[in-house]
């Protein structure tokens, strides 16, 4: 099973950007539908974009115009662009392989007002 590994986050002030990357251990060129999630304290652990094999994509609706979720196969490496960032984005962020079930451990983003 591939194993994935989330960077990028951190502490940012509102209105500014980051790119978070889920690097994984094996190939992901058969991976149909990567997603990143998040999980903000306190809450449920939501879906915030996907990305299919094809390059179809799709966002919640909080993020939408905002993050750009990317995959690159050939570096087997998922990443999510967010720009324009709010406080409640704060959360930790997670990238799963739909296919396989396989999670990342997260990474922190916290965007201070």
């Amino acid at each position: 099973q591939v194993q994935l590994v989330e960077s990028g986050g951190g502490l940012v002030q509102a209105g500014g950007s980051l790119t978070l990357s889920c690097a994984a251990s094996g190939t992901i060129s058969r991976i149909n539908t990567m997603a990143w999630y998040r999980q903000a304290p306190g809450k449920q652990r939501e879906l915030v974009a996907t990305i299919t094999r094809r390059g179809s994509l799709n966002y919640a609706d909080s993020v939408k115009g905002r993050f750009t979720i990317s995959r690159d196969n050939a570096k087997n490496t998922l990443y999510l662009q967010m720009n324009s960032l709010k406080p409640e984005d704060t959360a930790v962020y997670y990238c799963n392989a739909w296919d396989s079930g396989a999670w990342g451990q997260g990474t922190q983003v916290t965007v201070s007002s």
